[in-house]
């Protein structure tokens, strides 16, 4: 018998061991790549998920671009994960390090307060905050009155305010997350280092700014990454502050990408050419940043720097 050589070679030989990884590549081609090409597909056609479809081009993409309201959900998107990520990064590396410097006791109980946001219901949380933020009776405005101020109208007035109070639940929930990765690493970290930092005289800040980010960077940028994915996906927070509102309350003030996506399909319309065109948007949007932050982070990566300089 012929000895099998090359490609059909190395298949035959390897036969069993593809046979077990094969169920894996099976399932994730019939329930994750066949859905991402056919929803690619699907952005060229004009269906309403009924009637035959249409072959319309560009005609999604170039209406998307036109749509006043898509650059309107765009704004708020991004403006809440901007300034939400502020307290984030911070608020976690800074919980992270006080809990890894021992200088509270009872870790384990606050590891589990701060990352509770995170497997607590995004609808339960957000009632919470509806009460919070409530006009008549939230306990904000009862604070505010307590010093003589007028109650503010955080979830309606002219919408402009919609979006402090996603701003603030959307960074209170990812808080606990980026804490626990934060944590994790710097366990990771040798306590020569700390030790020999403290030797040298140095302070808490230096050591923070000094030794822990520069060591941290890659676990900085998944988190980046992370809290940025989530900007983009964020739906449940807005939809229930609004009141179940699918413009996004007062003057589309609480309007997200991802509602705006599902206001077009399958929540609150059927244009699923369309909403496809949206989604893959979105896609490209959350590529685009983090190749970029995988960019900026190389390019101020000291190894880097010297391994350019050798060439």
């Amino acid at each position: 018998m012929k000895k099998k050589t090359g490609f059909l070679g190395t298949l035959y030989k390897n036969r069993v061991a593809y046979a077990y990884i094969a169920p894996f590549f099976i399932l994730f081609g019939v329930f994750n790549l066949f859905p991402m090409l056919a929803g690619f597909a699907l952005s060229f056609f004009r269906w309403d998920g009924l009637s035959a479809m249409h072959f319309i081009k560009f005609d999604n993409y170039i209406n998307l671009f036109k749509d006043v309201l898509f650059w309107k959900a765009l704004k708020n998107t991004l403006l809440i994960g901007i300034i939400a990520h502020i307290p984030i990064l911070l608020g976690g590396l800074v919980l992270a390090y006080i809990l890894n410097s021992k200088l509270v006791k009872g870790q384990n109980i606050f590891k589990t307060i701060y990352f509770m946001p995170m497997v607590t219901s995004s609808v339960a949380i957000s009632i919470i905050f509806m009460n919070l933020f409530g006009y008549n009776y939230g306990l904000i405005n009862y604070f505010l009155s307590l010093f003589g101020e007028a109650p503010v109208n955080w979830l309606g007035g002219d919408g402009s305010l919609i979006k402090v109070a996603v701003i603030v639940m959307f960074a209170w929930k990812w808080i606990g997350w980026n804490m626990v990765i934060y944590l994790a690493g710097m366990q990771g970290i040798s306590n020569d280092i700390y030790e020999a930092a403290e030797i040298d005289g140095a302070n808490h800040v230096q050591i923070v700014f000094r030794i822990l980010i520069p060591l941290l960077k890659p676990i900085i940028l998944f988190t980046l990454i992370q809290s940025t994915i989530g900007m983009f996906n964020l739906f449940t927070e807005p939809f229930i502050l609004t009141n179940s509102n699918w413009s996004g309350g007062t003057n589309n003030g609480g309007l997200t990408l991802m509602m705006y996506l599902l206001n077009k399909a399958p929540q609150g319309g059927n244009a699923y050419g369309y909403a496809s065109a949206v989604a893959y948007v979105i896609t490209v949007m959350i590529v685009v940043i983090s190749i970029v932050l995988n960019k900026v982070t190389a390019e101020k990566d000291p190894a880097n720097t010297k391994k350019r300089g050798r060439k």
